[in-house]
Formats: structure tokens, C-alpha cells, sequence
């Protein structure tokens, strides 16, 4: 059988008896990122490390407030580009504290989980001013991410617009619901720009290669596919997949190795932290070490060895948001070591890799705020938006320092 009718084969199997009462699909979940609910602890022993104290490492600045802020870039001058999900671009210096608005933004559908996303600099950002954003628009069937790229021009007054806006990419196909949309932007050592493109809360797109659903795809920096993507030889959406088997991707970050990480959400427990290798298979919905929102039991990934296991796991879940792999000389014991926020865990995370692929949690500290975003400023400070209305611009610096 070719390589799709075996993950549909394989998918139709894990289904069988996911149905509700007039005998349709049941979605997954329908939970918000801010609803993963504490489990007991997996047998396979996921990562239980004990809250610390931030102040024991870090000296900690409020420096703004932002409105429901999602992502975050430094521009090459130290400002800060800041969106916001009802589709406000903030240009937000630091050292003057001064918060401007760029224009030419594109119009965005916030509602539940969607809205404004990713903000990310192209890698020649300092010769093209190219800025790539993602964020959730509407079409036929429903809602779906969408990433543009456009040309940052700056004024003096401190805000700026976005010219040439244009989409590159989007979500296949659209769906109804308002949850897991992803739309998280890294650009690869190879150039390349990879893009997280969540489940929508359904069973089936993770495993559809018809879709782009569940997956994180590869792409030229002009949306163009790379002909030596792993699928490419099949054509259509499928052409532009990098891996499969994804459920709510909200980090995406590449080691000094140029080795891919990317973590995801699971259903009750059974948070994630991926190696991403070309053409692997996640499993998602099939196995995961959570479990399905009603209680009924999801194969843990040691049934399938064919499917590509976390690096690290979470039960309870931590609800992780936003990644970042350290290379600042603030904290030089912790070069090489990876940031990633907590929503329902209100935790920065430092994750330890060890150079044979591996990688553990070795902190957590407690920040009691839900952690959205995590960013290295040009002086090698941590700073983090948390989440929601009234979130705010946090500046961690060396405690004592």
C-alpha cells in the first residue's frame, strides 16, 4: 500500500468507537489552551521537576503592558515588534518605553484561540526589511491560518507600515471551531521557513495527508515548495510537509546544531517536546501519553514504535507556549539550553539538551503568570509576555547583576 492508504488504514483502526450517540467523528477535544487539567502521573515517567523561586535566578522588570499579546522580535535597533490578537502591530522601544503602531496589518478574525500570531524577521531582515507574520483569516468552510510576508518601513514617529503585504501561505482546508491553529514561524539554517499548522481540534486531519492540518511544513521563503521536501513527489498541499502527526504546536525553535524542536499541546496530559526530523510521523491522534478529555484511555507512544516518541513529556500538562534556544552571554551557563513558557503551568521552563538527541527538564520557575512568549533581547536578558488582557513585558535579568 502506498504511504497514505497505510496511515489512513492505520487511522480508520485507532478511531473505531470514537463516535458519538448518531454515530459521527467526536472531535478530539474541544478544550482552550488554558484548559489542560492535571492527570495522574504516567507510568513512563514523565518530567516532574519542582517549582523554584525566579527571584533565585533572575532579577525581574515589569516594562509594559500589551493587550492579549501573543509573539514577539527584536529588530536589529532593540525595538520590539509586539502583536496583539485583535490584529494590532505594536513597535515598542525599551528604552524609552514608548509603544508606536505599525499599519498595513492584514485583517484578522479573533475569536477563542485565533487571532494575530507569529511575528518573525526574514534572516537578510537588515538588506530586504522582510517581516513575516501569521494570523487567522476566514474562507469557505470556516477560519485557517494564513502567513504573509511584507516590507517593514519605519517612520520618526515611532510607528511604521507594512508594504507589499502578501500571503504565502495558508491552512488546508478551513473548519469550522475557533481552536489549535498553531501558526508558530522559524526560519531553518537552510534557509527555509517552517511553519506550525495545528489540528483544529479534530481526530482525523494529524494523520490526512489531503490536509495540512497537524502537520509543520517546509517552504521556500516565498511560499514556494522545496522539491526536496519528503513528500513532494505526491504534489498538491501534501507537497509542502515536513512531518505529521501534530496536535496544537506552539513552539518551534532550531538548536546550535540546526537541529529542529518543536513542542505541542497534548489532550488530558501528555504535553510534548519534539526532535522534528523529516518525513517522521508524531502519531498524533493515534498514540499520545495523555488521555482523550472524557476519560477513555489513548495508546502511550511505547505501543507504536513506528511513530516518533517525545523527547520529553508532561503529566500533568504544562500547556507549553513559545521556545527559545539560548545563546546570550547574560546567562553563559546556560548557553545551549532552551526557554519555553507554561500557560496552565505559569512557568518559564529551561530544558538541557545533551548532545546525543536527548533533553530533560532541568528548571522550572514558578512565574504564577501564564507564560505566552519567550524572547532574547540583544543584551542577552530573558524577556516574556504573559497572556491575556491585561498581559504584560517582562525583562529577566541575572539576579544580583
Amino acid at each position: 500500500m502506498s504511504r497514505r492508504t497505510v496511515l489512513a488504514a492505520a487511522l480508520v483502526f485507532a478511531l473505531a468507537g470514537c463516535t458519538d450517540s448518531n454515530g459521527r467523528q467526536a472531535l478530539v477535544d474541544a478544550d482552550p489552551d488554558d484548559a489542560e487539567v492535571p492527570v495522574a502521573t504516567d507510568p513512563a515517567k514523565p518530567s516532574q521537576v519542582a517549582p523554584a523561586d525566579p527571584a533565585t535566578a533572575f532579577a525581574i522588570e515589569d516594562v509594559a503592558g500589551f493587550v492579549d499579546p501573543w509573539a514577539m522580535s527584536f529588530l536589529p535597533d532593540g525595538r520590539l515588534l509586539v502583536t496583539e490578537k485583535a490584529g494590532v502591530l505594536r513597535l515598542f522601544d525599551p528604552g524609552t518605553r514608548a509603544a508606536g503602531e505599525i499599519g498595513g496589518v492584514p485583517e484578522v478574525v479573533e475569536r477563542g484561540q485565533g487571532g494575530f500570531g507569529d511575528v518573525v524577521l526574514h534572516p537578510g531582515f537588515a538588506d530586504n526589511g522582510w517581516v513575516y507574520l501569521s494570523w487567522v483569516e476566514a474562507g469557505p468552510g470556516g477560519t485557517g491560518s494564513a502567513v504573509g510576508r511584507a516590507t517593514l518601513v519605519l517612520d520618526e514617529a515611532g510607528g511604521g507600515t507594512l508594504q507589499g503585504l502578501e500571503v504565502i501561505w495558508r491552512q488546508s482546508p478551513k473548519r469550522g471551531g475557533d481552536g489549535h491553529f498553531g501558526q508558530r514561524i522559524a526560519f531553518g539554517p537552510d534557509g527555509m521557513l517552517y511553519i506550525s499548522s495545528s489540528e483544529r481540534q479534530e481526530f482525523t486531519p494529524a494523520q490526512d495527508m489531503g490536509g495540512n492540518l497537524g502537520k509543520i511544513v517546509r517552504l521556500h521563503d516565498d511560499g514556494s515548495v522545496p522539491a526536496d521536501n519528503p513528500f513532494a513527489d505526491q504534489g498538491g498541499v501534501a507537497a509542502q510537509v515536513w512531518t505529521l502527526g501534530h496536535r496544537n504546536v506552539l513552539g518551534l525553535a532550531f538548536d546550535a546544531a540546526g537541529q529542529l524542536w518543536a513542542h505541542e499541546m497534548g489532550p488530558k496530559g501528555g504535553d510534548e517536546l519534539n526532535r522534528i526530523e523529516r518525513g517522521a510521523n508524531y502519531g498524533y491522534p493515534i498514540v499520545s501519553n495523555g488521555d482523550h478529555y472524557d476519560g477513555r484511555d489513548i495508546p502511550d507512544h511505547p505501543t507504536r514504535p513506528e511513530f516518533r516518541a517525545p523527547v520529553v513529556f508532561w503529566n500533568p500538562s504544562i500547556s507549553p507556549a513559545g521556545l527559545l534556544v539560548y545563546d546570550g552571554d547574560a546567562f553563559p551557563q546556560w548557553q545551549g539550553n532552551a526557554f519555553m513558557g507554561g500557560l496552565s503551568g505559569m512557568a518559564l521552563i529551561r530544558i538541557e539538551f545533551d548532545g546525543d538527541g536527548g533533553a530533560r527538564e532541568a528548571q522550572r520557575f514558578d512565574m504564577r503568570r501564564r507564560i505566552r512568549e519567550v524572547e532574547q533581547g540583544p543584551d542577552g536578558a530573558l524577556w516574556l509576555l504573559t497572556d491575556g488582557g491585561e498581559g504584560r513585558l517582562l525583562k529577566l535579568s541575572p539576579a544580583g547583576g
